[in-house]
């Protein structure tokens, strides 16, 4: 006889179709235990053919985490799941320790989450309204305050939370229908975390005066939610036209916006960039402190690990990166790729000719990549004169925090080629003797 999905394997089967291949984030509590054990229920029972694969994420901040990994370890042997184990360092100094943590499992779950694979986490109901009251704290708008989606973009695919509409008291229900055995974090019992303040001490409060409160909270979470869809809908053509092939925006164009939709275009400049919210304040000293800073200023104004700049009367988000200025890094054998410090990217020799066409290096002449321009005077193909190097960037349109990430190639102490940006006359190829330099970029 044909089995019946209970209530919770319903949702999870509903909400993760039509995927199949699942990385389901693991940390052995009584959440991801019950989303784990129901997919392989799902696999096992109703032979949906899933592909599973479970990732545990050792933060080091308790001194039980070992076990937890032992135990976890030992539930996938037990229902045939593919396990992986990952050990990350926790940066609290922006935001606090919570989102230290939150920051570095995302991340190792971008490091290993394959082609045509899904990431699974198990947030549930009561979550989705402390994330909810969280943002209510911030003074978020409804950005902020759509809290979780049930489905996200995440790298070049997605992130799933299919127990969203599951709430803490069901799991528990179910979790010990089934017998299962998890881990009680003692952490989750020190209310001077927000989270666990909210759960411990507010939340039974308004569910006891209220049942239905963290459903009526989902529920205006999903409203906010439509109404940025509806918004992002409405803008997004018009953001697109303010933007350039390299994500900048008019600065000029926005100037004739309302402020209203100024902000908004502005939040979802950011969201384009795959880039945090940033609050109401931090749009205000943007427009205000970059946008509108004097003309011979070079303003810009820091959002985590990036930064905005105006260059010509556009603005640019780029990341912030140690300057390389004083580094020389020697590039021994032209015929193996050379990898960029600072996440620049790679170098390496293309068959076809290009901009960064050159002549090739004698034999007794070393390649060297630098970075920042020192020469007073330069000569490059196309111009008849020498001119200041800083003439040059310019005329050429070359953004100044650009001018110290673009890779040099002098042979022994002679500039050859700014890559993608000029050649020196000392660098100009000769039919018979030429090389193409491929600059792969990392960043912007």
């Amino acid at each position: 006889m044909k089995q019946k999905y209970d209530l919770l394997l319903k949702e999870i089967k509903q909400q993760i179709d039509p995927y199949t291949k699942i990385l389901v984030g693991f940390s052995g509590g009584v959440d991801s235990t019950v989303l784990l054990q129901g997919l392989v229920r799902l696999r096992d029972e109703f032979q949906l053919p899933l592909e599973l694969t479970a990732i545990y994420i050792h933060h080091g901040l308790n001194i039980r985490a070992d076990d937890w990994l032992t135990h976890c370890k030992q539930c996938c042997q037990q229902w045939r799941v593919d396990f992986i184990s990952e050990k990350v360092s926790v940066d609290p100094k922006d935001g606090g320790l919570e989102k230290g943590a939150r920051e570095a499992r995302y991340e190792a779950f971008r490091r290993y989450l394959q082609s045509q694979q899904v990431l699974v986490t198990a947030q549930h109901q009561d979550d989705q309204a402390e994330t909810f009251l969280l943002a209510l704290k911030r003074g978020s708008g409804p950005a902020g305050l759509s809290s979780m989606p049930a489905k996200m973009v995440f790298e070049n695919s997605y992130l799933l939370r299919p127990l969203l509409n599951i709430t803490r008291e069901q799991i528990e229900f179910y979790a010990t229908e089934q017998g299962l055995d998890w881990i009680e974090d003692d952490s989750n019992q020190d209310d001077r975390y927000d989270r666990n303040f909210l759960r411990l001490r507010i939340m039974p409060l308004l569910t006891q005066r209220w049942p239905h409160f963290s459903q009526a909270v989902t529920r205006s979470a999903a409203l906010c939610g439509e109404q940025e869809a509806l918004l992002d809908e409405l803008l997004d053509s018009e953001l697109n036209s303010l933007m350039d092939i390299e994500n900048s925006l008019d600065i000029n164009q926005l100037a004739h916006c309302s402020v209203i939709k100024r902000n908004a275009l502005l939040r979802r400049w950011f969201a384009k960039h795959n880039k945090s919210m940033p609050s109401r304040q931090q749009i205000l000293r943007l427009w205000q402190e970059v946008a509108l800073a004097k003309e011979d200023a070079a303003p810009r104004l820091q959002f985590d690990q990036d930064e905005v700049r105006r260059y010509k009367q556009r603005l640019y988000l780029v990341p912030i990166i140690e300057e390389l200025v004083d580094h020389v890094i020697e590039w021994s054998s032209l015929s193996e790729p050379l990898y960029l410090p600072n996440g620049l990217g790679m170098l390496s020799l293309v068959a076809e000719t290009g901009k960064n066409t050159v002549r090739k290096p004698s034999s007794d002449e070393k390649v060297t990549v630098r970075f920042g321009l020192t020469q007073t005077s330069l000569r490059i193909v196309g111009r008849e004169h020498a001119r200041h190097s800083k003439k040059i960037w310019q005329e050429l349109e070359v953004a100044p925090w650009r001018r110290t990430r673009i890779p040099l190639i002098y042979y022994n102490d002679t500039l050859i080629v700014a890559i993608d940006t000029f050649v020196t006359f000392e660098g100009k190829a000769t039919s018979e003797h030429a090389i193409t330099i491929e600059w792969r970029k990392a960043h912007e």
